[in-house]
């Protein structure tokens, strides 16, 4: 009787464990596949891609780092939506923070990538610069479809009901 018992114990814990495995690739192809998604690693792709350049090219530090720190900081978006963090890390307000990052981004990446067109030194520095603006369009196209996503969808603190209106 006791092993019977153990052994529907051990199937029920075997069976909620094979849930949770089959649930978090649902979750993770539900955002790579979505339209946000591919925007986010097409993001990955173009700001990897002059970074690289800069580094073949040995361009100035500043290149290297800035564009190297918008990966970590995109990557570290693309990991957080992938795994879902941001449903459960509730305190910050997410869309707004992954908008102001679209932006920052967008400017740092016009401004290294006009400093890199200027002066035309080696082809790769030239190249990496084209790769920044096409990286700048698509963090601004990203920025404008999580604000348009928001706009849709809003889950800030406080939204308007009609009991309030009875007033």
């Amino acid at each position: 009787m006791r092993r019977a018992e153990g052994l529907k114990e051990r199937s029920a814990a075997a069976g909620s464990a094979a849930s949770a495995m089959q649930t978090l690739p649902q979750k993770v192809s539900r955002f790579c596949f979505s339209v946000s998604g591919y925007v986010k690693m097409l993001r990955l792709a173009l700001t990897v891609t002059p970074m690289t350049l800069f580094i073949i090219a040995q361009a100035p530090e500043p290149y290297i780092v800035i564009t190297g720190f918008e990966v970590t900081v995109t990557f570290f978006f693309i990991i957080l939506y992938m795994l879902r963090l941001d449903q459960l890390i509730d305190c910050l307000f997410w869309p707004l923070l992954d908008i102001i990052n679209s932006v920052v981004t967008a400017i740092f990446m016009i401004i290294i990538s006009v400093l890199a067109l200027i002066p035309e030194t080696t082809k790769f520095i030239v190249l990496g610069g084209v790769c920044g603006l096409l990286a700048a369009a698509c963090c601004i196209a990203d920025g404008a479809l999580t604000y348009r996503k928001l706009q849709f969808n809003p889950s800030g603190p406080y939204q308007k009901k009609p009991i309030h209106d009875k007033t």
